[in-house]
């Protein structure tokens, strides 16, 4: 069924959603409930009606529709005519039909309108264009009238550039010892710009001032790289998120010691969706001097950006940029994705989903461990934006991996990461945990 913000349902075509298998998803989910509580709210069981096709909408690209069109499909279902009109307007959608019934096109029809629109006409190369000049004001309107924003290709890319431009050769940066820049870019930091990470051991992905104090030292010894920077991840590698007020604690600490401070915000939407504030409330107002503004982890094709607040905390981003491979030609493309999500609230929406339905995820985990269906899961993390940490018994996660995809996070204690995106469904958070209920029922 499509259902938009006003309320209105409309079944999809060709979509069985009262077959068996349906009815027996239900029941493994509340499988446990006690009788007096009711935590469904309506069911109703909805025909199969025959599909009916629609024409491309006139706003369709010729361009998106040909190539479409050379991958099979000719014209498009009903369903995905509606939700992609609705997206395109802005409106919230939920899309739900059955497998391969083309639910990705409903989306990405508008966003490929939009690159194509972005492609017409000429415009000057190397960020000299009118998209890339709207996202300079747009930055501002999030962030304040001196940042300033410097889109790139992704975010490893951006991290290496923007704190290479905010560090002298002999500098080294302050993390947490899960930072991404620590464990997840290939020692691109260190290999490809020269800098000297300092991990310091945290129990939930946030630094402190207390942390951080325990490699904030050395200054003018010639035989130590020297500690300028502190890089916070917003939200933390671990789904944590930073208060404003943390936030702030590490800027003064840092500020106090003469070191500035850098954010990755590859999650930086989810961040303000947990925390129900402006971008500016927990980075600009805060003190933090430079940031990455994440575009891919939010549901564009490949769009980060580094944002400058404070001018004189980044030096050479125009060389280091190109220096470093960040510099697109058309950046025009990148620049269109980031105003998609930004102008406007469209980051708020998607994140919020995103955490919705992480917070759906742990939820029913939680409930299944109360009433024993799920013995053997145990929480390793709060879950404040759109990541779930686990432990599971031996061989469930291996067994889960057949038909789900996520990651060890630490696997020797069976720790397990599970993270739901802008496009997770209900449907697809409630067969995992009926999926994962299954894989238990051994190990009860």
């Amino acid at each position: 069924m499509l259902v938009n913000t006003e309320g209105s349902v409309v079944s999809a075509p060709g979509t069985n959603t009262g077959s068996d298998f349906g009815r027996d998803l239900l029941s493994c989910a509340v499988r446990g409930t006690p009788a007096d509580e009711h935590p469904i709210r309506h069911v109703e069981d909805i025909p199969p009606r025959r599909g009916a096709r629609l024409p491309w909408p006139a706003w369709a690209e010729p361009d998106v529709v040909a190539a479409f069109t050379a991958r099979g499909v000719h014209t498009p279902w009903s369903h995905q005519v509606a939700a992609a009109e609705l997206a395109r307007a802005g409106r919230h959608v939920v899309l739900s039909t059955g497998t391969a019934s083309g639910k990705s096109l409903a989306y990405q029809l508008p966003v490929l309108a939009a690159l194509a629109e972005a492609n017409g006409g000429h415009q000057v190369a190397y960020g000299e264009d009118v998209y890339t000049a709207r996202l300079q004001e747009v930055v501002a309107q999030h962030f304040g009238k001196d940042a300033t924003a410097w889109p790139m290709f992704n975010g490893t890319g951006a991290n290496v550039v923007g704190l290479q431009a905010m560090l002298p050769r002999w500098g080294a940066v302050i993390c947490a010892d899960t930072a991404h820049i620590h464990v997840d870019e290939g020692g691109a930091p260190e290999k490809s710009a020269g800098i000297k990470l300092l991990p310091v051991a945290t129990d939930d992905g946030k630094l402190t001032p207390e942390l951080i104090a325990a490699e904030a030292w050395g200054w003018g010894d010639e035989h130590r790289a020297q500690p300028l920077v502190v890089y916070l991840t917003q939200s933390t590698e671990l789904g944590t998120v930073y208060t404003p007020d943390e936030v702030k604690a590490i800027t003064d600490y840092a500020h106090e010691h003469g070191m500035r401070v850098y954010m990755d915000g590859a999650r930086i939407a989810n961040a303000a969706a947990s925390l129900g504030l402006p971008l500016r409330a927990f980075t600009t107002d805060v003190g933090v001097d430079v940031l990455s503004l994440g575009g891919t982890k939010n549901g564009a094709l490949l769009a980060e950006a580094v944002v400058v607040l404070d001018p004189d905390a980044a030096d050479g981003l125009v060389y280091l940029r190109k220096n470093q491979m960040q510099l697109a030609s058309k950046m025009r493309f990148i620049s269109a994705q980031l105003l998609a999500l930004f102008d406007g609230d469209l980051y708020l929406r998607s994140a919020r989903h995103a955490n919705a339905m992480a917070a759906r995820l742990r939820a029913g985990i939680e409930a299944g461990v109360a009433d024993g269906s799920l013995a053997g899961v145990e929480f390793t993390q709060a879950t404040d934006a759109n990541a779930v940490f686990a432990v599971l018994p031996e061989g469930v996660a291996d067994r889960l991996r057949a038909r789900f995809r996520f990651y060890d996070w630490d696997a020797a204690r069976r720790e397990v990461r599970w993270v739901c995106g802008f496009d997770t469904t209900e449907e697809d958070v409630d067969a995992f945990t009926a999926a994962l209920r299954a894989e238990l029922v051994p190990a009860v």
